[in-house]
């Protein structure tokens, strides 16, 4: 359980409620429950901004805890413009609000909510509760990839690499490397990859070429040299994970 908490605390969580007072008690809980990547909005209209600039990122947010009543814009009409954005279209969400009509429930999880909490609330109840919607929405994921001059946290996007420093994939970038991690040691046909990646087989080599460089440039000690995605000559590429050159 502790390790699976550890992945799951991972995760990003944007926070959006205009009460200064329980935004800042929301912080609190999520961060002794050992959530360290919290993002806080206490104006519904920047929480769409951000979103909005954060469109060409892979997982920007894992979850969205959204209060309902705010001036402006309400969290539902928020989730509603949020699901328009790309990379936000099934990012999970809960709604934390003191309304508690069945009609708002039904309004929220109308919307593709995931959980509804009302206010007032347990702070254990909280935190277990979007633990329950963070395992239910990223069982499947593989988060960490340990390679040769770096490990790589898919949950994330992030290479966190052996000096310390770190960088964040892009969007394909995060896409074509998973797409390479679930067959890792396996060679990935070019097809393969444009398929799963643009949905189609043509017209789109060169481009993943033009993905493969950058993401050797940041995975890799060498990235002339590549050890950890290598060229497989005439059929594709492999991902080859924990071995040195």
């Amino acid at each position: 359980m502790q390790n699976e908490d550890a992945y799951l605390t991972r995760k990003r969580i944007m926070l959006v409620d205009d009460e200064p007072g329980l935004l800042r008690m929301l912080e609190t809980i999520l961060s002794q429950a050992g959530f360290d990547a919290v993002i806080s909005f206490g104006d519904p209209r920047e929480a769409l901004a951000y979103c909005e600039s954060a469109s060409g990122q892979a997982n920007p947010a894992h979850l969205l805890v959204l209060d309902v009543m705010m001036p402006g814009m309400d969290g539902f009409a928020l989730l509603s413009r949020v699901r328009k954005i790309g990379c936000y279209a099934r990012t999970p969400a809960m709604f934390l609000t003191a309304k508690d009509e069945p009609r708002d429930r039904l309004s929220g999880l109308g919307l593709g909510a995931d959980d509804y909490i009302s206010k007032p609330f347990l702070p254990q109840e909280l935190t277990l509760r979007i633990k329950a919607v963070l395992r239910r929405c990223y069982a499947d994921e593989n988060p960490m990839l340990e390679l040769a001059a770096c490990r790589v946290d898919l949950s994330n996007a992030e290479v966190l690499r052996e000096d310390g420093s770190s960088c964040m994939l892009t969007a394909k970038e995060h896409e074509i490397l998973s797409v390479l991690a679930r067959n890792a040691g396996r060679i990935v046909t070019i097809d393969s990859i444009c398929d799963a990646c643009w949905g189609t087989t043509f017209g789109y080599e060169n481009s993943l070429m033009a993905h493969i460089r950058r993401l050797r440039e940041k995975i890799e000690a060498d990235p002339s040299s590549p050890v950890s995605l290598v060229t497989v000559k005439g059929l594709g590429y492999k991902l080859v994970e924990g071995e040195r050159s």
